[in-house]
């Protein structure tokens, strides 16, 4: 198989009214966007705190090692379904109303699988964050001009592997009890892309109702009321003394 360049296109297929006058099907309906699931998460405050760059580092380092913990982390996440995403499940790579294609080092498309486009996808991540060259991991060497160009695409493509995990296989990871951690994975994603312009929004819009969710910090628990201090008993001389006679 030739090296495969990272560069993708993709396609967005909008519902129009047919000729014979016939409404357009309804939009299937989204099961992750449900509030019985939105709301499970496995942390509950500011993803933000977690992802502004330290006065301390430096802002490549710093977008080197959250890149590549995020492509460890989505990898990880995608593996937990991969038995449910075959050829024959997922005969292209979509989420909501959009299809990714992939360009092969000579330009030319193909519309593949989606276990083919993730393989793809994840072989060019761990190409780029394993190559010294590109990020360098001993001391005083220095982050090459194209970088900040070479993590926007990495995450681009990570953020269609997590788009198609909600769109082709929430139901599996309803079923494995992982919701939570993939709300709390997909929301720290976006803060961070969001954080330093990675992403272009016209890529993320399409998943822009469930980011806005997410995105949003959990609201805190009603503080428990305080006790009521139990009732004092009376002081002796508060207490009226009778004397017999």
């Amino acid at each position: 198989m030739g090296v495969l360049v990272c560069c993708d296109c993709f396609f967005y297929r909008k519902s129009k009214t047919k000729p014979n006058g016939k409404k357009p099907p309804t939009e299937e309906k989204k099961q992750y966007l449900e509030p019985e699931f939105t709301k499970i998460r496995v942390v509950d405050f500011d993803l933000k705190e977690l992802v502004v760059l330290p006065r301390e580092i430096d802002l490549n380092e710093w977008l080197a090692s959250n890149t590549t913990t995020f492509f460890n982390l989505i990898n990880l996440q995608y593996s937990t379904i991969s038995e449910f995403c075959t050829g024959d499940t997922c005969q292209a790579m979509t989420a909501c109303n959009t299809i990714y294609y992939w360009y092969d080092e000579r330009g030319k498309k193909t519309k593949c699988t989606a276990p083919q486009y993730v393989d793809f996808v994840m072989s060019l991540c761990q190409k780029l964050v394993t190559d010294e060259e590109i990020f360098p991991t001993k001391y005083g060497k220095e982050f090459p001009n194209s970088f900040e160009s070479l993590v926007k695409k990495i995450c681009r493509y990570l953020f269609h592997v997590l788009a198609h995990l909600y769109w082709a296989h929430f139901k599996e990871t309803v079923a494995l009890d992982l919701q939570g951690h993939l709300n709390t994975l997909y929301a720290h994603f976006i803060v961070f892309v969001r954080e330093f312009n990675l992403v272009d929004p016209k890529e993320t819009c399409i998943m822009d109702d469930l980011s806005e969710i997410l995105c949003t910090p959990a609201p805190l628990p009603a503080p428990a009321p305080a006790p009521s201090a139990p009732a004092s008993a009376p002081s002796p001389s508060s207490q009226n003394h009778v004397t017999e006679r």
